[in-house]
This record gives C-alpha cells, structure tokens and sequence, in this order.
C-alpha cells in the first residue's frame, strides 16, 4: 500500500467520535484508551472494557484507580525497564494483578549525550528527559536508535520473547480487563496494541489508525520540541528523532508492518511464527474479546 495514502486512512476509517469514546476519564494517566469498538474483519466488534492502552500510572489520581477498579482491571502489564521506574513506580490499581516484562526498545537515550552536551542543554537544573531528547535530535547514535525502534521491537528475539510472554498473560486472564503500558503509552504500547489488533482479526487499516492516534495525544509536545530544534540549527532529520521520541512514528510503522509481511508473507505468520500464538489461542482470544456482528 502506498505509505502517503494509508497516512489518511486513521482519519477516513476510524471516526475521531471513536476515538473520543476510547479515551478513559482520567486525569493522572496520559494515553490511556480502551480499544473497544475496532470493527475486524469478520464484522465483530471489539468489547469494550477488556483491552486497555495507556502510558504509566505513576501519576495516577485516587479517582483514576478507583475507575480502573470499576472496569474491572483485573491485570496491569508494565513493559518498562528498571531505570524506568525510578521514582515512577506504578500506584496499585486495587484488585488487580501487576506483572512486569521489560521490554528494550532503543537502550537509554540520554546515555547517548555526552556531559557537555547535557550541560549545553539542560544546565544543571533537574534532569528533564524532554530537553535531553532535543539534545539526542543531534547525535547520530540517537538517530540510529529512532530509525530503528520498530524494527527492533518487532525481529529482535528478546523483544519477541517478551510480546510472546505478554500474550501468555492476556491468554491467562479469563475475566476482567488487561491493562498494559510503558512510560508513554505509544511505541512498546503501540506494539502490542498492534499485535493484539491483528491477532483479533482487526485490517492494516484498523492497525495504523490505532498506533497514529497516540499523536492526538503528544501533538503539542512535539511541535514544542521541534522548535527549539530548529531553534538549535536542526533539520528534518533532527526533526525526525522529536517525533520518534516525543510522538509515535506512523511512517516507520508502516514500514516495519511492510517488513513483516517480506520477512514472513502476513502478520498471522507472524504471530504462529516468533509469537508463538497456535489457533487455538486466536480462537481462544476472539472469542473472549469480539462480540457478535450486529444484524
């Protein structure tokens, strides 16, 4: 498919009423999206209230827990790696289940700059990932780690193995809801939100719409970012590391989605291939998830 195209299908396909629908009433959790309603392929719908994205919950307010409670989130799947979640650990959502699987999708991006670097950006106030990230838009080991972030998520085999562990916790919730996320809720979340979709039945079209409405959320931190970018001597290639770390990188998706489909002929392939997901699971996971076509 031609890759300017499917940059208007989100907006063609999934109604911005849907996505207005998805996003949960909370105030203190940033990207956090119920992803019922999706229409699959076969007519059925996606429920709602059993499949949730979202960015950490560190930050959660005591109504946002209890309306998580309410759903019921009965597990919470956390991909973040250690030195993530210092001083953001999770508030316990109260019934629920937390279960971690780290998933490595860039290594650490401030690592990248050097002290020098770090100080003509940030000074020596507190550190602020936000400005490092417009420090990394200049360092090529940052840019290399932006144009390859999907791609990695997707073939290497460690982070294969975690997304195969991460549908074996979502097999193993028989009720209530799974609530899954990293710190932004966009790229190791958009993920699995992706493989989630595609193994429910969900088309390319359906897939992308998803992943590209987490820039609804981070649109102004972007366009922020990459002005002082520019402001710094960057152009579109610096620009390219700000939306790939700030917001979520459509373009690049697609692309890796294009890969899958070169490297095993369909993402069904895929996912019976380093996935490990058996017929019986998909049957397994549309069954619980999708509901009857309406008349």
């Amino acid at each position: 498919m031609n890759i300017r195209f499917i940059f208007l299908l989100p907006a063609m396909l999934v109604s911005s009423s849907l996505f207005a629908q998805q996003f949960l009433p909370v105030k203190g959790i940033v990207n956090a999206r119920d992803l019922g309603g999706y229409r699959m392929r076969d007519g059925r719908s996606l429920r709602a209230g059993v499949l949730i994205r979202a960015a950490h919950l560190a930050e959660a307010s005591d109504a946002d827990l209890d309306h998580l409670s309410s759903i019921p989130v009965t597990k919470v799947v956390d991909f973040r790696k250690e030195e993530e979640l210092q001083g953001k650990a999770d508030r316990p959502v109260p019934g629920a289940e937390f279960v971690r699987i780290p998933v490595d999708a860039s290594g650490n991006v401030a690592a990248q700059a050097s002290e020098e670097e770090r100080k003509k950006f940030t000074g020596r106030k507190k550190f602020d990932v936000k400005k490092i990230i417009v420090m990394a838009a200049f360092n090529e080991k940052a840019k290399k780690v932006a144009r390859e972030m999907y791609p990695t998520l997707i073939f290497n085999p460690e982070c294969q193995q975690q997304f195969a562990r991460f549908f074996r916790e979502v097999l193993a919730t028989e009720k209530g809801a799974v609530l899954y996320h990293c710190t932004q809720g966009k790229d190791r979340t958009g993920i699995a939100s992706a493989l989630l979709l595609a193994a429910l039945g969900a088309d390319r079209e359906t897939i992308v719409a998803d992943f590209d409405a987490t820039n609804q959320v981070y649109e102004a931190d972007v366009r922020k970012y990459s002005r002082r970018v520019r402001f710094w001597g960057g152009k579109d290639e610096e620009i390219e590391v700000v939306k790939a770390f700030l917001g979520a990188n459509t373009r690049n998706f697609v692309k890796t989605l294009e890969e899958i489909d070169r490297r095993y002929g369909s993402m069904e392939a895929y996912l019976k291939g380093p996935i490990g997901l058996t017929d019986a699971d998909i049957r397994t996971l549309r069954e619980r998830y999708l509901a009857a076509p309406v008349p």
